[in-house]
């Protein structure tokens, strides 16, 4: 079965189980906590990925580092991902858990990437506009690229606009080409 389906499937068992349990919002800060820790430390993903660790192992670390800092119902699934061998795409599934939380609660997820820090302006600018196209609450992640040479580019969930100089430039290298 594809990685997407799992964590997919795993992840939506959690967000139900959580809304359940009345804790979605524990789990939720428990799940970025993950992302921060994996993301931050390459081999812990390295280790939960390894075929050469045995479950019990990697389960041990997984305790070792979460238990204590995690809501026991967090945990839990970390427990039954190792168990079911699926420790490897813990990632994949905090990721996908994080995404239909968002969904949940009516969140879009939103990058712009310029050549220099936006300002407050700037950015409370692009906050509303994009509310306003997508009628949800924005989460904005903003990078920096000086490869940009100028402009922005706009990724608002599989849609990107690139009005980047850079992107202008090779437009028109295009256009003489042809």
């Amino acid at each position: 079965m594809a990685e997407s389906t799992v964590a997919f499937r795993y992840a939506k068992s959690l967000i139900d189980l959580a809304q359940e349990k009345q804790k979605v919002e524990e789990v939720y800060k428990d799940m970025t906590f993950f992302q921060q820790v994996t993301r931050q430390n390459r081999d812990l993903m390295l280790a939960l990925k390894s075929p050469i660790l045995r479950h019990e192992k990697k389960l041990a670390v997984l305790r070792a580092v979460f238990e204590s800092r995690v809501d026991p119902l967090s945990f839990s699934i970390f427990n039954i991902i190792t168990k079911k061998n699926r420790e490897g795409i813990m990632d994949v599934i905090a990721d996908e858990f994080v995404r239909q939380y968002n969904e949940l609660k009516g969140i879009q997820k939103v990058q712009v990437t310029t050549t220099v820090p936006l300002t407050d302006e700037l950015r409370q600018e692009i906050i509303s506009l994009v509310s306003k196209h997508t009628g949800k609450q924005i989460k904005l992640e903003e990078k920096i690229d000086p490869k940009l040479i100028g402009g922005y580019v706009l990724r608002i969930g599989d849609r990107q606009i690139d009005a980047s100089i850079r992107n202008q430039l090779a437009e028109l290298r295009l256009s003489f080409l042809n």
